[in-house]
């Protein structure tokens, strides 16, 4: 699980990759799951979750940006 504060420290370019790589795991996770099952299948919520929250700060920075250049 990733924390908030982990992920408020990123750099914008690393928070984008970031979110590349959680998605392409949660696919995969996702393909093993409906092939053969999971041991723990509460790593699909977790990673979803996870992926929430990179982009919802990703959201938050550029609102905040489109704010800081419109002014």
């Amino acid at each position: 699980m990733i924390e908030m504060n982990e992920i408020r420290q990123m750099s914008d370019k690393d928070l984008t990759e970031r979110i590349v790589v959680e998605r392409e795991s949660y696919k995969k996770l996702r393909f093993n799951h409906t092939i053969s099952g999971l041991e723990t299948p509460t790593i699909l919520k977790i990673k979803k979750r996870d992926i929430a929250r990179l982009l919802t700060e990703n959201t938050l920075r550029s609102k905040a940006s489109s704010i800081s250049t419109n002014d």
